[in-house]
């Protein structure tokens, strides 16, 4: 719970941080012989009971945007450059932990701090993301929302949330902590509840955990002024409104008849940014297991061909590409964003990937 300052006063628009007003941390005997406990750092007076069955934070696909919190950054004479793609990322070192001094304030993700959340601070991974952090003394691990940086000492990897701490006993100070990143995938396919996965299986799921016999077709995108038709009982490739030039024979990836496919992009005007796939907010998928609301790009007899489709997209839709999917489903493989919460969210972003792809998708909802 010592680290040199606090990364709870971003300034989004600034590369280096400023901390001038944010509180500051002593070292570990500051105050080591001055009051009882709660008057430093620990909790208040009267916490919450039971603290140590809070649940741990349920891990979210979360767009990750290269802006904001995730922007290169400079403390104390340092220089950070926080991660900004999806990738594996394990660590050991120190943890040390904040609390009732930094009740309250806001992190650097914008969020307000509650050291009784199942949160932590990292000088790199990217914001939002998450982590299973295990304590090698006793094998205790948490899973943590990183919403906040710090800390900003040499030897500590990981500032925890004081309930995080609590679980895995290491209020006392500082103490060896393992972290590890959970990446997108590990999210989709549920391994980080340490489920036995096929470790080949990477991006994909067996066609009974993404495709239950309650899954539905919401529907094709329609013109914009008209609803979203009643929803049919199966799963269908829906083909773009244009011809698309035969692929060889010999395509290993070639889809099917009829199947998407990604147009190049239509023209713009000299400097405008390409369009994203919504805004922050509604980009993010908040539902876990593959329950939800996704939409639809293509379907493909052979697994190659929907993993060139989902470069392709990626390519053209940086900002969905968090969110892409391909699903094992019978004898097709199909190339799916999501989940999202509600039709309305899962209709945004049909209609920008059709205004921007040029293709038909179709919305589906997998309970």
């Amino acid at each position: 719970m010592h680290s040199v300052r606090r990364a709870g006063c971003w300034l989004a628009l600034s590369i280096t941080l400023a901390f001038a007003g944010c509180a500051t941390r002593g070292p570990s005997g500051a105050a080591a012989s001055s009051g009882p406990f709660w008057d430093r750092d620990g909790p208040e007076r009267n916490p919450p009971a039971d603290l140590d069955k809070v649940p741990d934070a349920e891990p979210r696909v979360e767009a990750i945007l290269p802006g904001g919190p995730n922007k290169p950054y400079s403390v104390l004479g340092h220089s950070y450059v926080p991660l900004t793609q999806d990738q594996a990322y394990t660590e050991r070192g120190l943890a040390s932990w904040y609390g009732r001094k930094f009740q309250g304030k806001r992190t650097s993700s914008g969020e307000l701090y509650n050291m009784y959340a199942m949160t932590a601070a990292h000088p790199t991974l990217p914001i939002p993301s998450y982590a299973r952090v295990r304590n090698p003394a006793n094998g205790h691990e948490v899973i943590v929302r990183i919403n906040d940086r710090g800390p900003f000492h040499s030897e500590r990897i990981v500032d925890l949330s004081y309930t995080a701490a609590l679980k895995l006993d290491v209020l006392r100070g500082v103490a060896p902590v393992e972290l590890t990143r959970l990446t997108f995938d590990d999210i989709r396919t549920g391994a980080w509840k340490r489920d036995l996965l096929d470790p080949g299986a990477v991006r994909t799921a067996s066609a009974a955990d993404v495709l239950p016999a309650g899954a539905t077709v919401v529907g094709a995108l329609p013109p914009l002024a008209t609803a979203v038709p009643p929803a049919p009982t199966a799963v269908v490739p829906v083909p773009i409104p244009v011809p698309v030039p035969a692929p060889a024979a010999s395509d290993a990836g070639a889809p099917l008849p009829g199947d998407a496919a990604v147009l190049p992009p239509p023209a713009t005007n000299a400097g405008s940014p390409p369009p994203v796939v919504a805004d922050a907010p509604k980009a993010r998928a908040y539902t876990t297991d593959a329950r939800g609301y996704w939409v639809q790009l293509g379907a493909f007899r052979v697994r190659d061909g929907a993993v060139d489709f989902q470069k392709r997209v990626e390519g053209q839709m940086t900002a969905i590409g968090p969110l892409l999917a391909i699903f094992a489903d019978a004898a097709f493989y199909r190339l799916q964003a999501g989940p999202y919460p509600d039709r309305d969210q899962a209709r945004v972003a049909a209609e920008q990937i059709r205004d921007r792809l040029q293709l038909v998708p179709v919305i589906v909802e997998r309970r």
